[in-house]
């Protein structure tokens, strides 16, 4: 005997696997990993305190 199928529950699964599987390809497309952003943070803030260690007057501004 054959199992019975609701056709709105079939339809509803295979268009959420469809937006995950899309959803995946783009975050390998586009996405970076976690240690990649931490890096990139941390090479911005090392730029940073080394032009802030230039400065020639620390007046601020009134």
């Amino acid at each position: 005997m054959s199992k019975v199928v609701n056709l709105r529950t079939i339809r509803k699964q295979s268009a959420r696997d469809a937006k995950r599987r899309a959803g995946d390809e783009n975050a390998a497309r586009h996405g970076r990993s976690r240690a990649e952003r931490v890096a990139e943070q941390a090479a911005a803030d090392k730029a940073r305190a080394h032009l802030d260690s230039h400065q020639r007057e620390h007046d601020p501004k009134p």
